[in-house]
């Protein structure tokens, strides 16, 4: 059938959306209007700024592939900073002992008997992930991208002191078939280290985007940067704010090197630096998405709720009011 053509079914489906007033819409080349093909899907793109989540922020929920899906479509997020275990699992990568719950905070202390679990864990892990192909991170990337959602960052445990070069290359290949351009983690306080994610991360090139916290300076990041323009910053604005620091002058001049930002309200250092629903810290967030906006920006808003989730609600409906927050901030 030539592509201009449309069949007796979709004539019947057009014209049945047609007369539910819905043909005055824009069509497509079969004649569809063309806001059917995203019905349904979410979208976080408001006025050219993209607004993602990282999917820590529903550590309190299922942690599933599809489970991670459906709070994207659930929350309107259409673009995501995936952690590791969702991908490695779908992928077949082997299940981890089970250890305490804990969503935040200091964490459990472990028994002798989890520690060499963990440990033997770990090992398991580094085998799996120096054989494993890539065809299921593609395949969860089809996925995630046939509903509307697209996957920019990737954060797996294994771009440690600790992990293998075999590992630090898997992370950066995952990344790709994903559809990431970066892969996340902590920021080493080890210039070596540093050096050695840069130089993996420029065969594979894929940014390593730098997360920090409350030991964010305006110069923190300036030695991996210089070591390598795969070196980048996964900067966190709220925990910028809470170390005593003016998040917008350092968007200002390094923004050539974030490729992604955590966005979370809280309070200043002075205020005692607790973590808040959004408008009620001293983060800058909406001064922010706004230079965003204009200076059209590429790198995404990354969601991070941290704060305490209020009773009757839940981490999806606490983002969905991130989402709602940021989305009226940038006038969409």
């Amino acid at each position: 059938m030539a592509e201009h053509e449309i069949s007796r079914r979709q004539f019947l489906s057009a014209s049945a959306l047609l007369t539910a007033g819905v043909g005055l819409l824009p069509t497509t080349g079969f004649g569809f209007p063309a806001y059917i093909k995203n019905l349904g899907k979410p979208n976080s793109l408001f006025n050219g700024v993209q607004v993602g989540a990282i999917t820590y922020s529903w550590r309190s929920m299922p942690g599933g592939a599809e489970d991670i899906l459906k709070y994207c479509i659930d929350a309107n997020i259409s673009a995501i900073e995936l952690m590791g275990p969702t991908g490695e699992l779908f992928a077949g990568a082997p299940e981890g002992p089970k250890m305490p719950p804990w969503t935040g905070g200091k964490r459990p202390e472990l028994t002798d008997e989890q520690k060499a679990a963990q440990a033997e864990h770990v090992v398991k892990m580094a085998e799996w992930r120096a054989k494993v192909p890539m065809d299921k991170f593609v395949q969860l990337r089809k996925m995630y991208n046939d509903a509307g959602v697209s996957i920019y960052a990737f954060k797996p445990s294994a771009l440690g002191e600790k992990n293998t070069d075999q590992e630090v290359d898997y992370a950066f290949r995952a990344a790709k078939a994903l559809g990431a351009n970066q892969a996340t983690i902590e920021q080493p306080n080890d210039p070596a280290q540093t050096k050695r994610l840069g130089d993996i991360a420029a065969k594979n090139k894929v940014y390593v985007g730098y997360h920090g916290h409350t030991q964010q300076t305006p110069t923190w990041w300036d030695t991996a940067l210089n070591q390598s323009k795969y070196n980048a910053m996964n900067f966190d604005m709220g925990h910028y704010v809470a170390a005593g620091f003016d998040p917008i002058p350092l968007i200002e001049t390094k923004h050539d090197h974030i490729v992604s930002m955590h966005v979370k309200d809280r309070k200043n250092k002075e205020n005692g630096g607790a973590n808040v629903p959004w408008g009620q810290g001293d983060t800058p967030i909406t001064a922010a998405l706004e230079l965003m906006r204009a200076r059209k920006y590429k790198f995404p808003a990354t969601i991070e709720l941290e704060y305490e989730i209020p009773a009757g609600s839940d981490a999806v409906k606490e983002t969905a009011k991130c989402v709602e927050y940021a989305k009226k901030a940038l006038g969409a």
